[in-house]
């Protein structure tokens, strides 16, 4: 009698960085109680490059959201005994169901949810659990109990962090990455961040720019004197690669930003974060926070269900956070191996 093949189980979160990221725990779960499982990934292709040589993901797939529906059928036609969607997306799940995997995990309270047919009933929307511990609870629709999460790990090669090491060495350590930019609807200004810059470099710090062009074109509008930068700083805004991303916040010891992918990727590789976070409901940091060790700091105002811009009493929410008290928390974590601590300032 031939043995049986190994369980072919696909993970569906094609979405942002971070977003992807805290779906990593699940991977290394599935290794531990299924070793012999092969674990693939449906990625985003502007994420996909994060889990490039991941000891847990032995397949990464991407979609751009732009395939035929055929296509997406296709895909899930590959051999895969299940697909976990760790984000509930109709259309993904449509494809897996015509494709008829086996098995397939979502949540449960949508209607669409008829197009799984192992359900986990989950209310996210309660804000009561970390994201991860949300991810990992879909294992019980596999008849898996996961335990509490791990923290995510990325890797970066030998070569890469070699990359870094030359592209950075100009740089005096301690090292911070300033990334002043992301999706939140509110950011704290890049006036700030180039204070804050200055006040790091000051003190002893380096200090590199992080963001893609969009976020860089949006820094320099509103700090247009940062475009000469001072002894100990490097502009590395729309310059770098996602895995050059990587490597070098690899070779930093603190992430300032907002509740944004770069964050994320800090914690992966065991670098401090100090993350802004703005106080809508949906960006709760019991939800969102890096699983890692650093600061989240959020302003001292009401919780808010949505931001409504201009209209809103506290429209300055971020920026009530001074450059003194993030320069503050960066020193506070700089060689600090402590849990993540939330601070309303």
């Amino acid at each position: 009698m031939s043995k049986a093949l190994p369980m072919r189980i696909l993970l569906v979160r094609p979405d942002g960085i971070g977003d992807e990221i805290l779906c990593l725990p699940v991977a290394s779960a599935l290794r531990r109680l299924m070793p012999k499982a092969q674990i693939a990934f449906l990625s985003s292709e502007a994420a996909a490059p994060i889990l490039e040589h991941h000891p847990h993901v032995d397949e990464v797939l991407t979609v751009t959201g732009r395939e035929r529906f055929g296509e997406l059928v296709a895909l899930f036609r590959q051999g895969f005994d299940a697909a976990l969607f760790l984000k509930p997306f109709r259309r993904l799940m449509l494809a897996a169901f015509v494709a008829r995997v086996p098995l397939r995990v979502a949540t449960g309270y949508r209607w669409y949810s008829l197009l799984a047919n192992r359900r986990v009933y989950q209310h996210r929307s309660d804000f009561s659990k970390h994201e991860s511990e949300y991810n990992l609870g879909l294992l019980a629709g596999l008849g898996l109990e996961a335990g509490t999460p791990h923290r995510p790990a990325l890797v970066v090669t030998d070569a890469e962090r070699q990359w870094a090491r030359a592209t950075l060495s100009e740089v005096p350590s301690p090292r911070a990455v300033l990334h002043p930019g992301g999706f939140a609807a509110r950011h704290w200004r890049g006036g700030h961040y180039w204070g804050l810059a200055h006040q790091l470099a000051h003190e002893g710090c380096g200090v590199i720019f992080t963001g893609n062009a969009a976020e860089r074109e949006r820094f320099f509008a509103e700090a247009p004197e940062a475009g000469s930068l001072g002894k100990g700083m490097l502009d590395l805004m729309n310059r770098l690669t996602v895995r050059e991303l990587m490597a070098v916040i690899g070779a930093c010891q603190v992430v300032v930003s907002g509740a944004t992918g770069p964050a994320h990727l800090a914690a992966a590789l065991g670098v401090a974060t100090v993350s802004l976070f703005d106080p809508r409901r949906n960006n709760l940091p019991i939800r969102w926070r890096p699983l890692g060790t650093g600061m989240v700091l959020r302003p001292d105002v009401p919780t808010c269900e949505k931001c409504i811009y201009e209209a809103c009493p506290y429209w300055d929410c971020l920026d009530r956070i001074t450059v003194d008290q993030v320069s503050a928390r960066v020193r506070q974590v700089v060689g600090h191996a402590e849990p993540m601590t939330v601070l309303h300032v």
